[in-house]
């Protein structure tokens, strides 16, 4: 599969719009486009899968390593465990990957990073609404400083966000070098503004680009200069991949039967821990903050999201008492960033209400205006837990605008190397065969293996 890297100047260039009006091209010509993110958000593919049609795939160095991430990459020539796209399995497919943050940032896994392992060219992302020459400038910049820094990025040429038609398109194409390609432009338009909320973006089922403006901000890119510098990464290592059995338990051809929460409280997870999770046995979904209890289950699944959207139907829900009285009894409950928040004691928003959780782990959760931790992480588990061994280390990413008040008594499951955690350099609550951690872990960290192998 062929693709390329649409890498921003900055953060705030547009880069979300260009990739969906990048897609929408794409698909209207006829090819089966793929989307990708690079770096740990949830947000940006929600919006890319709304237009794509299929799931948008995360790629970060730091969280799959380089074999990994090419791994993950190749999957996404699949159907993604989600049946074929609404638009067929038209061919030639090419990923779209949208880079995170400007293209050089991020000492983790950057947006350079993720060109450089997979090999692919970088579309640069200009906000031309005020200039002209200057666009050109700057992507002259970014190319020059890649052979600076030693870094092996090939900036093909760029896409003028927010330009007008006429002298202004035309300004910014004459005055690209050559070995710099004018790949069209976005125009202005209110109607391409995403709202955001804490933590990013609203999601893309929350607030929708308009079809008529997605449409026009799809016209005047060039869908054949894209396609033409679209190639193909080196292959991943035949051998390695993600770090337990590749199928069911031993003795029960079925696989552990896992409940995996959802809906809009818990909406933030990884194509492939789901891919995963189905590989290996049967995935079960529920929908605790639209009233459904816990189904009957051999472990439970709770990803990270908004819970304290939903903190009310939660605790008026079922489902949490039943995941109370099931941890008690011994049952494996994993729960990430949101999934934490919500086997905590309580939780209280920003509004100051207080609600009550379901009471496994003890701490009291609390909102905040600002966000509290921002970061890749690196954890080494203390003990023998249900993501790790003892003494072995994960690595994930922690983003959240909560924090946890634990127990004078409270039992972590993990040192922090890197990162903020939960309390005094410590992550990963535990009690019973619950866990909950601020740490997203994606499924070639090793983490959900682990834990389906205790099921």
């Amino acid at each position: 599969m062929k693709g390329f890297v649409l890498a921003g100047t900055s953060s705030g260039v547009g880069k979300t719009v260009a990739t969906l009006a990048t897609i929408r091209a794409l698909d209207r010509e006829g090819v089966s486009v793929r989307p990708a993110k690079a770096g740990p958000d949830f947000i940006d593919p929600s919006h890319h899968e709304r237009v794509a049609g299929r799931p948008s795939r995360t790629l970060d160095r730091w969280l799959q390593g380089e074999d990994g991430l090419r791994r993950n990459y190749r999957r996404g020539e699949g159907t993604d465990g989600h049946g074929p796209s609404a638009r067929g399995t038209r061919s030639p497919a090419i990923c779209v990957v949208e880079g995170v943050m400007g293209l050089y940032d991020g000492d983790a896994s950057s947006t350079a990073m993720v060109a450089e392992t997979l090999d692919l060219p970088v579309v640069l992302v200009v906000d031309a609404s005020a200039g002209m020459e200057s666009v050109a400038a700057t992507a002259v910049g970014f190319r020059e400083y890649a052979a600076h820094a030693g870094r092996d990025i090939d900036v093909a040429g760029v896409i003028a966000q927010r330009a007008h038609g006429g002298r202004h398109a035309d300004g910014i194409r004459e005055a690209l070098p050559d070995g710099l390609t004018y790949f069209g432009r976005t125009s202005p338009d209110d109607a391409l503004e995403i709202p955001d909320r804490h933590l990013g973006l609203h999601m893309g089922e929350e607030s929708p680009l308009g079809e008529d403006a997605l449409d026009a901000a799809a016209e005047h890119l060039r869908v054949d200069r894209l396609r033409a510098v679209a190639r193909e990464p080196p292959r991943p290592e035949a051998s390695g991949g993600v770090r337990g059995p590749s199928g069911p338990r031993s003795g029960d051809a079925a696989g552990p039967r896992v409940a995996v929460a959802r809906d809009d409280a818990f909406c933030f997870v990884y194509p492939a821990t789901l891919e995963r999770i189905r590989e290996r046995g049967e995935l079960v979904p529920f929908a605790p903050a639209d009233g459904e209890d816990l189904p009957d289950c051999d472990g439970v699944y709770l990803p990270g999201g908004y819970p304290e959207r939903f903190a009310a139907d939660l605790a008026d829900g079922p489902a949490l008492d039943t995941l109370a009285d099931r941890a008690a009894d011994g049952l494996p409950v994993l729960g990430e960033c949101g999934g934490l928040m919500a086997l905590s004691e309580s939780l209280t928003t920003t509004d100051g209400d207080t609600y009550e959780m379901a009471g496994v782990l003890p701490a009291d959760v609390a909102m905040h205006d600002r966000y509290q931790a921002l970061d890749h992480v690196e954890v080494r588990a203390r003990g023998d837990t249900l993501t790790a061994s003892a003494g072995g280390t994960l690595r994930g990413h922690e983003f959240h605008y909560s924090t946890a008040d634990t127990a004078s008594d409270a039992r972590f499951a993990f040192d922090v190397e890197r990162g903020e955690g939960i309390a005094d350099g410590r992550d990963g609550l535990t009690e019973y065969r619950t866990l909950g951690t601020y740490c997203h872990c994606h499924p070639e960290s090793g983490a959900l293996d682990a834990f389906l192998d205790t099921l």
